[in-house]
């Protein structure tokens, strides 16, 4: 259906006269706004800077939310045709990513002098009802009436600088000791050359364990220089694995390191009930990704080790999750347990998990994290998807941690992330007695490899 604007005339509007909009804000809005306004104030942009500020997380410019009285005030009441004269604006409550503004206009007075000006009060509330902008605008309404189709306006889309998270976590390794890892089983090009390149950055110290033939072959192959790095030699990946696990055990290594080997053959020997590396909680793997149409990182759990979780078990992932958001100090996170759909319905268990590990977080048995669900993925990663279902959450739209069902689904999302758009995720696993650095097999030996160890790193270092 075309959508039309069309104003009112000075002769047609009466006092008492209202319109209203309503818009929720969303980081894009922000941005924006700053792109255009040149206001690149930190409280506005800067997540890290904005928690240490009076308000404690990003809050919108003061003026978008005058610019939504603009917006009534030339598409509505009046409509086209109206002149600014004059604007006073009190600004009483900071307004949040999430929150739904509605702008309202009312009609005041109007002049009898023939300049066709009028006076309105002009107010902004949020989804609670609160005042967050009061004030008054006037104007002069149009004379002639207009009435024209609605201009579609294009559609903008925002990058981040590519790999701008994984800077900031080697930033933050910076004056770090690295962290003595043992990697296992490193005979192809891509886990040898990950962790010589991480070695090289100061993040880990490496012992390399696996048949020191094939190490040194790779290393050959490739001109790898080897240094002086320990090598200890095992017959097999199976025999590496073991090894490993040993010496974490007796305190030689800080983390482990995925090599050349499958993930359950690694993970058999960390599992082990008489010699592994486990604690009283379930281990799971968090995949961190840097997506660069998102405003954020965006933390993946579990993709790679709990193939059906159950819901004590689901809770163990969501913790671990939230213990690796804390221990790269980002804060508390917004934790989006993610199903098919956003509505209880027995049919689908994960929705009834998603409902049971929201109110264990309201009782304490989860803690440092803001978690919603189930929410399907569109509401948890979009605002205006969250918006057209009428959903109003402090994480729908703005999740920092998605939770999957399970093992398939997330999964499928992760390759889907790197297979269709080029994004490939650091991982970890937590949960065992030291990190486990775990990235896909698939993933090369640069920037993903690199941003793992420092994981692991951050990770070893908050636990001590």
């Amino acid at each position: 259906m075309t959508e039309f604007i069309e104003n009112k005339l000075f002769d047609e509007i009466e006092i008492g006269d209202s319109a209203s909009v309503k818009h929720f804000l969303t980081i894009k809005d922000i941005q924006l706004f700053a792109i255009m306004s040149g206001d690149v104030n930190p409280a506005h942009l800067d997540e890290e800077y904005a928690k240490s500020d009076m308000f404690h997380e990003i809050i919108g410019h003061g003026m978008w939310s005058g610019s939504l009285i603009s917006t009534v005030l030339g598409t509505q009441l009046p409509g086209p045709g109206t002149i600014y004269l004059d604007q006073s604006l009190k600004f009483v409550r900071p307004v949040k990513v999430g929150d739904r503004i509605t702008a309202t206009v009312t009609v005041k007075s109007k002049a009898n002098d023939g300049k066709n000006e009028l006076l309105l009060d002009c107010v902004c509330c949020n989804q609670e009802g609160k005042q967050v902008v009061c004030g008054e605008a006037r104007v002069i309404a149009p004379t002639k009436k207009v009435k024209r189709q609605k201009v579609s306006l294009p559609e903008i889309e925002f990058k981040n600088e590519e790999g701008q998270f994984y800077h900031e976590l080697m930033a933050q390794c910076r004056d770090l000791t690295p962290v003595t890892t043992a990697v296992v089983h490193p005979v192809d090009a891509a886990s040898l050359g990950g962790a010589l390149e991480a070695a090289a950055e100061g993040i880990i110290s490496p012992i390399l364990i696996g048949p020191e033939h094939k190490i040194r072959a790779v290393a050959q192959e490739q001109g790898f220089d080897l240094g002086n790095y320990s090598i200890i030699n095992t017959q097999h990946s199976h025999e590496a694995a073991s090894v490993s696990v040993e010496l974490a055990n007796k305190g030689e290594v800080e983390a482990l390191m995925k090599g050349k080997l499958h993930t359950d053959e690694l993970m058999s020997a960390v599992v082990n009930k008489v010699s592994g590396l486990q604690t009283g909680r379930r281990m799971s793997h968090v995949f961190a990704l840097d997506v660069p149409t998102y405003p954020k990182p965006l933390f993946l759990t579990d993709a790679a080790i709990n193939i059906r979780p159950n819901l004590s078990t689901k809770r163990d992932i969501v913790q671990n999750a939230i213990d690796l958001f804390q221990a790269l100090n980002r804060g508390t996170p917004k934790v989006a347990i993610v199903s098919a759909v956003e509505t209880v319905n027995e049919a689908i268990p994960s929705t009834l998990d998603a409902t049971a590990l929201c109110k264990m977080a309201e009782r304490g048995q989860i803690n440092g994290g803001l978690l919603d669900g189930p929410l399907g993925l569109d509401n948890a990663i979009s605002i205006e998807a969250a918006q057209a279902k009428g959903i109003v959450s402090q994480v729908a739209g703005q999740a920092d941690i998605i939770v999957a069902p399970d093992l398939e689904s997330g999964n499928m999302l992760y390759k889907q992330f790197g297979y269709l758009f080029g994004i490939e995720g650091a991982g970890i696993v937590l949960g065992a007695k030291v990190p486990i650095i775990l990235t896909s097999r698939a993933a090369g030996r640069g920037a993903t490899r690199i941003a793992s160890c420092a994981l692991g790193l951050l990770c070893a270092r908050s636990n001590r």
